[in-house]
Order: structure tokens, then C-alpha cells, then sequence
């Protein structure tokens, strides 16, 4: 039976190059909304752990840097280096989003403010860090070169370094400026912070503070993407689907043809499980080639998109077990077609 399965395979290349063409479309969206899903939650984590913080400390009320803005007086930083446990503590300003003006260009960028040689003072892969009033280090993703000048609420800067994936919320690209520079866009001036982040853990805190570890503020960053992250997910899962309806397809068109075959196979004593074996086997081929397909498909695509796209090592091992399941799926829509034939077509003029 593998034999005759392998042999029409090759009879019908065409129609089965066809699917596996399709399958593995498919497949690489699949992975591509699983890559896109997955980065929001590595672009959180690798922005947080770039400070290398311990903790980061806010206003009670405040329940992370980018979904709750509460500013701190100056004085806060004070009491928090006084604090047990803390070893040193430097305060930052952190905004998601502002809007950077190049010309008639309106750009969106995450606002980052930190003292100069502090934590959050993070050499960029080009140029310099940001020392003086109106030096900026931008990501890559704002499209800016080093010595381009913008403005931020009036205020002008210019790019002294480049960062490469500082970015926040999606892809929105972190611009980094001294923190009296970020005092001046933000709080007209004003001499605070909405958040100090910490090496070393405190063991207690004055009840006007929290602080929270890497995990919590990269969580909290995260609660209001979770409904995109979601959404991404499901549409990875209907991506699977259409997979199989592809494959069935085929495999439907492809019993029709083989009616003869399969009433000569029956005449000659092949049981109906056997048929749906080799109608499997089929289905299962065209999908794991599709499969591996899929792979290199969705490497090569991933940078067409605007976003950041990590695929999880997760989804590249459940691909070929997906793949087998719809294989399986896709063969009982042909298998009722193949049982049903009646031995004596086989001697039909």
C-alpha cells in the first residue's frame, strides 16, 4: 500500500505541489503571528533587563513605569539610598509614548530620562550615550542618523548614539535623554521622577512606596497588550485550520480521481483500513513537507515586518506534531469517498 501511495504522489506531483505549497503558506503565517505574539513579551523583558535593576521603586499608587504616570519628588531618591538592602539608586522618567517632531515628520517615541552614569545609563551600539542637555540616543526603529536634530515639546535635541532594540509597546522605539532634559518635556522643569530603580533589594519599604522585581513591571508593561497577544494567538490556531481544509481539499479531488483505483484495491482484498492508511501516509507527506517548508518561509519573511518577530522554540517543535494532525484531519474527508466505492466498478467497461 505504501508503495501505491508513494507511486500516486508522484502520478498527481502537480495537484500535491499545489498543497504543499498552500500548507506551508499557511504554516508560515502561523509562526509568523506566533513570532508576533512572543515578541511583545521579549521586547517587555529585554527593555527591563537592560538596566540591570534589582527594583524598581514608584509612588503606591503607581502600578508600573509605562500604564500609571506618578511623579516623585527629588527628595524620594534620598530616602530610598537609605533604605536596608539598598546598595545604590538612581532615579529615571519613563514615558511610553511621545511624539518627536524631524521637520514636518511626527514620530512616536518611549521617553526615557536617567542621570548621566546612573543606572539606565546604557552605552548604544553607536556613538555616545547621552551627557548634555540636548543629547539623545534613539533606537534604530525612530530611522534617525547620528547628528540628525527634533524636537520634543518645542524642546530641540540631537542624536549622539544609536541604540539597537530599546523599544517598547510594539516596536516604539526608545529615546533616551538626560533626566533634567526629560524633566524639562515632561514636568515643565519640575525637579522629579516616576521611578527610582535600585541595586540591591530593600527589606522594607515607607508606606508612600512599593517596589517591584524585572517580572512585575515587565507584567504590568504587558496588561494592556494582552488582548492583541491574544488575538495573534487565535489567529495562529485559524491558521491551522484553513491548513487543513487546503489538504482536504486536495485529498477530496484526489479520491474522486482514484474511484477506479480504489474498487480495484477493494476487488483485490484491500480492507478499508488499509485504504485509510495509505490516505493518511498522503496527507501526512504533504503536510510535513509543508511544514518544513513553512519554516524557512517564515525566517525569510520575518523582515517584511514593521514589528519585531521572535518565534518561539516552542512553535517550531509543535509545527511537525500540528502538521501530522492535520494530516490526519484532512484524510477522513477522502476516507468516506474510498470505503463507499463498490468492488465491481473495477470491471466496469
Amino acid at each position: 500500500m505504501l508503495s501505491i501511495t508513494l507511486f500516486d504522489l508522484r502520478f498527481r506531483s502537480r495537484q500535491f505541489l499545489i498543497a504543499v505549497i498552500g500548507a506551508a503558506l499557511v504554516f508560515a503565517i502561523g509562526l509568523l503571528n506566533s513570532g508576533l505574539a512572543n515578541s511583545f513579551q521579549v521586547e517587555v523583558n529585554n527593555f527591563y533587563a537592560a538596566f540591570h535593576a534589582d527594583r524598581w521603586v514608584m509612588d503606591a499608587g503607581s502600578s508600573g513605569p509605562t500604564t500609571s504616570f506618578a511623579a516623585m519628588p527629588a527628595a524620594t531618591v534620598a530616602t530610598v539610598r537609605r533604605l536596608p538592602g539598598v546598595q545604590a539608586a538612581d532615579p529615571l522618567i519613563v514615558i511610553p509614548y511621545e511624539t518627536v517632531h524631524q521637520g514636518a515628520r511626527a514620530l512616536t517615541g518611549s521617553l526615557v530620562g536617567f542621570v548621566p552614569g546612573g543606572i539606565g545609563d546604557i552605552a548604544p551600539g553607536k556613538g555616545r550615550d547621552a551627557r548634555a542637555p540636548g543629547d539623545a540616543v534613539v533606537d534604530t526603529r525612530m530611522g534617525l542618523r547620528l547628528g540628525d536634530t527634533f524636537t520634543m515639546t518645542g524642546r530641540s535635541f540631537t542624536v549622539v548614539g544609536i541604540s539597537t532594540g530599546r523599544s517598547l509597546n510594539g516596536g516604539v522605539p526608545v529615546v533616551a535623554t538626560t533626566l533634567r532634559d526629560a524633566q524639562l518635556v515632561m514636568l515643565s522643569g519640575q525637579d522629579a521622577e516616576n521611578v527610582i530603580v535600585t541595586r540591591g533589594v530593600p527589606t522594607s519599604m515607607p508606606a508612600s512606596l512599593h517596589a517591584l522585581t524585572n517580572h512585575q513591571v515587565a507584567d504590568d508593561t504587558l496588561r494592556p497588550l494582552r488582548t492583541p497577544m491574544a488575538s495573534l494567538t487565535k489567529s495562529m490556531e485559524m491558521m491551522w485550520v484553513i491548513a487543513a481544509v487546503i489538504v482536504s481539499a486536495l485529498l477530496y479531488v484526489s479520491a474522486l480521481e482514484r474511484m477506479r483505483d480504489f474498487a480495484v484495491l477493494k476487488a483485490l482484498g484491500s480492507s478499508s483500513r488499509a485504504l485509510f492508511a495509505g490516505l493518511v501516509a498522503q496527507s501526512v507527506i504533504v503536510t510535513l513537507i509543508g511544514a518544513l517548508l513553512a519554516d524557512a518561509t517564515a525566517n525569510l519573511l520575518k523582515p517584511v515586518f514593521p514589528l519585531p518577530v521572535v518565534i518561539p522554540s516552542w512553535a517550531f517543535i509543535t509545527l511537525p506534531l500540528v502538521a501530522v494532525g492535520v494530516g490526519v484531519l484532512s484524510s477522513l474527508v477522502a476516507l468516506r469517498r474510498a470505503i463507499s466505492v463498490d468492488p465491481s466498478m473495477a470491471f466496469a467497461s
